[in-house]
């Protein structure tokens, strides 16, 4: 939807969040894996805003640098949004807020105005705002709700839901008469700038708290004869701010069930919706299927047939078609990411690490941890195994409790596992070595030279049976 004219952002990040009972900024608290301020930034970015100027007060260099690296993580990075900061000290309300970020706004442009703690208002929301802004009018977003108690009320006219919009008047300077109604006013609002300038150097602060609302620009747009329009959803989410840890986890569950659905209508199967969290971005092909208490995290790509089992965390990886993640598995790619190959089999119990390179129909099995590891086409580790920093041929079988010791106590090397080689249960492989193609490697040995093609290796202490031993016995007392 095009807008007729520049877009720039004001974001209001500036109040403590007493009711948190937190050290940590309000806005700076997470949903669905991303600071609630971030979700606002990414909101801001997506309807193509030229600039968002975010408004701080109560930690604000801790809010300044969290955007700052969220930025620079992020898509945004490369996106036209300009990011601004604007101190409010001391915190003298809304409209007190607003006129701290004057200074940065063109004239040539609407203002919208968002809240750094309601993260889940909708793109396709905020466009409908700034179309019936269009640039010459004040647009605001309303909604009606059974309990309007503290917000701002929406004064029309008359009584039909289409009367003009006289003003808004907040919850603590209402009469009774005006607590009755139920249209609240949601604190998203979208201005012409050059008008909002004039409206804000006319605030006060005569009103039950002594402060400067950015609310009281209605009654002055209606002075001046300037269209004042409400744009009404249904859609309570989308307005809902973050005050406490209760609400937190409320809006926690609203954004992941609708993250579920989403993924549901694409055709995954999600054995309950209500178990699933997502704090990312996961991308599901055809006949993908999701057991309970699974939790994605980072950029997880799932391919068709896939088939996720219980209590499982995922994140930073992408497993191909066919795969299947036994239960309780735990793979976190972070910055390397982890490579699931076709058909693959992983758990239960399992864990993947960092650069962890599976090829097609691996098999790595409960209580195995592979970290800097490629695994070739067939390769097995069936249990209670470590392959850190390997590179494993296709066709290995690798034993139970056998583990490459990869690190030396200052660096880290590599073992070459070739091609249809056998690890005994029980081996060490002493960094940095080559397991010859087609070799074997006797239970219990600690291997520390490279083993030739197609060769048995055992590296072990000679067995000795003493048949006259007899076990200590307690000595009486």
């Amino acid at each position: 939807m095009a807008i007729p004219v520049p877009v720039d952002v004001v974001i209001m990040a500036a109040g403590k969040g007493t009711r948190m009972k937190s050290s940590l900024p309000k806005v700076l608290h997470r949903l669905g894996g991303k600071a609630l301020l971030a979700h606002v930034i990414e909101c801001a970015a997506s309807v193509s805003a030229r600039k968002a100027v975010i408004i701080t007060g109560h930690g604000a260099e801790t809010v300044e640098a969290a955007c700052t690296r969220f930025t620079q993580a992020t898509p945004l990075s490369d996106s036209k949004l300009d990011l601004k900061f604007a101190r409010q000290e001391p915190q003298l309300g809304t409209g007190h807020a607003v006129q701290q970020a004057l200074p940065l706004l063109a004239d040539d442009g609407v203002t919208l105005v968002l809240s750094g703690d309601v993260p889940l208002t909708e793109v396709a929301t905020l466009q409908a705002l700034l179309a019936q802004c269009d640039g010459q009018r004040l647009a605001l977003l309303t909604l009606n709700m059974a309990d309007p108690t503290g917000y701002g009320r929406i004064v029309r006219a008359g009584a039909e839901s289409s009367a003009q919009v006289r003003a808004i008047v907040e919850h603590k300077d209402a009469s009774d008469a005006q607590r009755e109604i139920r249209e609240i006013y949601s604190g998203i609002m979208a201005v012409p700038t050059r008008l909002l300038r004039s409206w804000l150097g006319r605030l006060d602060n005569k009103n039950a708290q002594k402060e400067y609302y950015l609310t009281d620009i209605v009654k002055f747009a209606v002075a001046d004869g300037i269209a004042v329009v409400a744009h009404q959803i249904l859609d309570a989410a989308q307005v809902a701010g973050v005050n406490s840890p209760v609400q937190l986890a409320e809006l926690e569950r609203v954004y992941q069930l609708r993250r579920a659905t989403a993924l549901m209508e694409q055709g995954v199967r999600l054995a309950d919706p209500a178990r699933f969290d997502v704090r990312g971005a996961l991308g599901c092909g055809q006949d993908v299927e999701i057991d309970v208490n699974c939790l994605f995290e980072g950029q997880v790509r799932l391919a068709d047939g896939v088939r996720i089992g219980a209590n499982c965390v995922i994140a930073n990886c992408q497993i191909a078609a066919g795969a299947v993640i036994h239960p309780f598995t735990h793979i976190d790619g972070e910055k390397l990411g982890v490579q699931v190959g076709e058909g693959a089999l992983v758990g239960p119990f399992a864990r993947l690490r960092p650069g962890a390179q599976l090829g097609a129909e691996v098999h790595i099995g409960n209580f195995v941890e592979v970290k800097n590891a490629t695994l070739a086409k067939g390769a097995k580790a069936n249990h209670l195994a470590y392959l850190g920093d390997a590179t494993v041929g296709e066709r290995v079988n690798y034993g139970a409790g056998s583990i490459t010791a990869n690190y030396d106590g200052a660096n880290k090397h590599r073992t070459v596992i070739e091609a249809d080689v056998h690890i005994g249960s029980n081996c060490v492989l002493v960094a940095p070595v080559t397991i010859g193609e087609g070799s074997t490697v006797g239970a219990g040995s600690t291997i520390t030279k490279n083993t030739a093609p197609g060769t048995l290796s055992v590296a072990r202490g000679k067995q000795v049976s003493l048949s006259d031993w007899k076990r200590p016995a307690k000595k009486s007392r």
